[in-house]
């Protein structure tokens, strides 16, 4: 009988090689391709593909499977092995290796460390970088590959999708990029496993948005067939399988420190692209800065926004981008249109979106400065719940068109720049950009109501930091409500936000936003009058107290002599308390102690009878602080300590630090200098703790006193500096004047008599323009050091230094004397250029 080997390819037709092998041990056995494949735990595909040539390299498993299933010997099973590889050496293509690119990586130490260690050290088999587009996705994970290499003995194989439409093509496309002959196999992915068995490569998937369901179940199946496989993917969206590590890409690092401007990556890369382009804005780094802080770090924006230097100056670049971002296009001819600007980016994300989910995308463009949980669903149409409004939100913020932040325990979400305008451009085409901004409005205005219980007690910083991060927001709604005339609306926030813009220093805003709100709840309908009494008498207290504040005396009696009518014919003995607490403090800074305390005797005695132990605490302190300015130490000292004791258990902030103010300032008057600065250290970290701004104020001015009173005069000249600084920016110059003369000593003790005369001098023009004296407790020392100043210059040289400074405006006088070319700023690094006369 003829050897076996004697018939080979000839006996049956067939092609030798590992199929014609194959098909031989079959016929040999007796077995049709329907009965290896049953006893092999095989499909009947999978055997006709091997046996004729469909198929070249079956893993180690199957070819154990098959000689199991043809029960052969060793000698046999080691043929049939070393023709499958040899076939599978043949067979195989070369895999597709990342691009280079074009140009160098700039900054991303941090997230190529970060990412590098999870991935180089196999911390996860699946890694995706995610983030908006433009954010440099792809520039990372090339150069994320190229880092971990090294790490992989099989190599790094790249996939790019960015220009497959069929979510069909995506296997067949991982198939030819690993070196595979694509044939006809409707078990395609299952071949792909078994080529790449326990191969230890990394295989990079770029540009998975648009498919992230196929290419989840690819990722999925190969991550459990091949022990050793990793797979980097780059996608706007998460591809959301089990074991994903998700790495979010930040933008570039902003510029904050002034003197690091050009060490800042998104600065660099600026620079970068503009030398390029042949234009060199190395000089102009000031311009650079606003540019990629309005660009947010966006490194595709701020390529695009390099590429215009060809015809722009950068600061003509940064003034065209506060108005609008459409600028930012021209990107290379060879870039797909979603790269060549920021508007096609964004718009390939957004063809991405449900229907649902591109309504809310739109109507979230009406925040600013973010946005929580319950704010979004009360802009979205129809009364969304607040699980309906994470939903969406949380598939938004999966598909990189949001940022969340945690912070405090509570999440907030917002929008890139360049993404919110792009929003409002679509919310504008729906129509729907007045209905949303309406909605917005009403939720902040229901906002600044509900705080107004919070902002006296011990909520009050946590409420005062809740307002803060809405800032934004706030001025939206109110720029809404009185660009559309809702008289309701306008009072009532405004009305409502009163004492958080006194508390945060915000006077000359809130101010006009008062004003502003006022001057429409005057064009009210007769029968509308009495609904809007009693935000009509909140709005008038607010605007008196903020003007008061300002030292507007005159417009601040108006005022709150209106709101004092009001709240009595409405019978609100609180509010009525609450005004004459304000027209004390005018009395007060006037210089009528007597006017100022008969109002706050009245106001305690309402706060008395409604049973307010915040509002008779405010009126003993307030008591106290009339008693300390007129001289009137011990008295002032046992209100004051009746008030602390009152305010420590109420857990009113703002009150306790006044109260240790004035018992700071009692210490300091009466020479007790240790437990003055007790005191007022004290008053000085809860002030700052709340973002309290006159108590921090008024806590560096006494402790400055302190310091000039010890002889300390360097450190006097720094503390009394920062407050005058604080008072300037807050609009009150009837301290400001006080601070002025505290300086005005300190540089005649270091004999800088001419120096001191200019700020006397200044000092009281300030006090002839606001029409206020020198409060009593401070008469004596600022007549001492009038007098020592005139006794060391001549008459001529202190008229000079004195008109001078009379004569300079506040913001200009600490640039020094005497008086220089006028600056662009007048107030920057004021404080800095005055220590120069000390």
């Amino acid at each position: 009988m003829p050897s076996d080997g004697s018939r080979r390819g000839t006996g049956d037709g067939q092609g030798a090689g590992f199929g014609g092998l194959l098909r031989r041990h079959r016929r040999e056995a007796g077995l049709s391709q329907e009965a290896l494949a049953e006893r092999a735990g095989l499909s009947v595909d999978a055997i006709a593909a091997l046996e004729r040539g469909r198929r070249r390299a079956p893993r180690a498993q199957t070819l154990r499977l098959l000689a199991d299933a043809l029960r052969l010997g060793e000698p046999e099973r080691s043929l049939l092995s070393a023709e499958a590889r040899k076939e599978a050496g043949a067979a195989r293509l070369p895999m597709r290796q990342p691009p280079v690119p074009a140009n160098e990586l700039i900054g991303r130490t941090t997230e190529l460390t970060a990412t590098t260690r999870v991935l180089g050290q196999h911390l996860t088999r699946l890694l995706t970088l995610t983030g908006p587009g433009g954010v440099g996705k792809t520039r990372l994970t090339l150069a994320l590959a190229a880092d971990v290499a090294d790490n992989f003995r099989d190599g790094v194989c790249w996939v790019p999708l960015a220009s497959v439409t069929d979510p069909a093509a995506v296997a067949p496309l991982v198939a030819t990029s690993i070196g595979m002959h694509l044939l006809e196999s409707t078990r395609l992915l299952e071949e792909i496993a078994e080529q790449i068995g326990r191969s230890t490569m990394l295989l990079v998937l770029d540009n998975c948005s648009h498919l992230v369901a196929t290419v989840g179940q690819v990722c999925s199946t190969l991550l459990e067939y091949c022990p050793n496989l990793s797979i980097l993917a780059s996608s706007r969206e998460l591809l959301r399988l089990p074991g994903e590590s998700v790495y979010v890409v930040p933008a570039l690092a902003l510029p904050h420190d002034e003197d690091r401007v050009a060490s800042s990556e998104a600065v660099r890369l600026f620079v970068d692209r503009a030398t390029a382009r042949g234009y060199d804005p190395t000089g102009e780094l000031d311009q650079v800065a606003r540019v990629v802080r309005r660009l947010e770090g966006m490194p595709l924006a701020i390529e695009l926004a390099a590429a215009r230097t060809n015809v722009m100056t950068i600061e003509e670049l940064a003034d065209e981008l506060e108005t609008s971002f459409t600028i930012l296009a021209g990107g290379p001819r060879t870039a797909s249109p979603r790269q060549q600007s920021m508007y096609g980016a964004i718009e390939w994300s957004h063809a991405l979106l449900s229907e649902a989910e591109r309504e809310v995308f739109a109507r979230l463009s009406v925040f600013a400065g973010g946005w929580t949980l319950g704010a979004a669903a009360a802009v979205m149409p129809g009364g969304a719940s607040r699980v309906e409004a994470l939903d969406l939100i949380g598939r938004l913020a999966d598909k990189s068109l949001i940022r969340v932040v945690r912070r405090d325990g509570v999440a907030r979400y917002y929008m890139l720049a360049v993404i919110r305008e792009f929003a409002a451009d679509r919310l504008r085409a729906t129509g729907q950009t007045e209905e949303a901004a309406e909605r917005h409005a009403q939720y902040f205005v229901g906002l600044a109501e509900d705080s107004q219980s919070h902002l006296r007690g011990p909520e009050q910083g946590e409420w005062l930091d809740r307002l803060d991060r809405e800032l934004p927001n706030l001025r939206a709604a109110m720029a809404w409500a009185l660009r559309t005339s809702s008289v309701d609306e306008a009072l009532r926030l405004a009305g409502g936000l009163w004492l958080f813009c006194y508390l945060r220093g915000h006077y000359a805003e809130g101010g006009q936003w008062l004003e502003r709100a006022l001057q429409l709840g005057d064009s009210v309908p007769p029968e509308r009058i009495a609904e809007l009494a009693p935000v009509c008498a909140q709005a008038n207290l607010g605007a008196g107290t903020l003007a008061f504040l300002q030292c507007e005396y005159d417009a601040a009696t108006e005022r709150l002599q209106t709101a004092l009518r009001q709240y009595k014919e409405l019978g609100d003995k609180a509010g009525t308390a609450l005004v004459l607490q304000r027209l004390g403090g005018v009395a007060r800074e006037r210089g009528d102690y007597g006017a100022a305390e008969d109002l706050h005797c009245e106001s305690f005695d309402l706060y008395e009878s409604v049973g307010d132990r915040s509002g008779m605490a405010w009126a003993q302190n307030h008591l106290g602080f009339v008693a300390w300015l007129r001289g009137d130490l011990e008295v002032g000292a046992r209100r004051c300590r009746r008030a602390r004791d009152s305010f420590r258990a109420v857990g009113d902030g703002e009150g306790l630090a006044w109260s240790l103010i004035s018992l700071g300032a009692i210490a300091q008057y009466g020479g007790e200098l240790v437990e003055a600065e007790d005191l007022l250290q004290e008053s000085l970290a809860l002030s700052q703790r709340l973002g309290y701004r006159e108590g921090v104020a008024w806590s560096l001015n006494q402790l400055g006193i302190v310091e000039r009173r010890r002889g300390l005069t360097d450190r006097a000249v720094h503390l009394l500096d920062e407050s005058l600084a604080e008072h300037r920016d807050l609009g009150d110059r009837w301290r400001s004047a006080s601070v002025l003369e505290e300086l005005a000593a300190v540089a005649q003790q270091r004999e800088r008599s001419e120096y001191a005369a200019f700020l006397l001098g200044a000092a009281d023009g300030v006090r002839e323009v606001i029409r206020a004296p020198v409060p009593e407790i401070e008469k004596a020392g600022c007549a001492a050091t009038r007098a020592a100043v005139e006794a060391s210059l001549e008459r001529r040289a202190f008229r000079a230094a004195w008109s001078a400074g009379r004569a300079a405006p506040l913001a200009a006088v600490a640039d020094g004397y005497p008086p220089r070319e006028p600056a662009a700023d007048p107030s920057s690094a004021a404080a800095e250029r005055s220590r120069d006369w000390f």
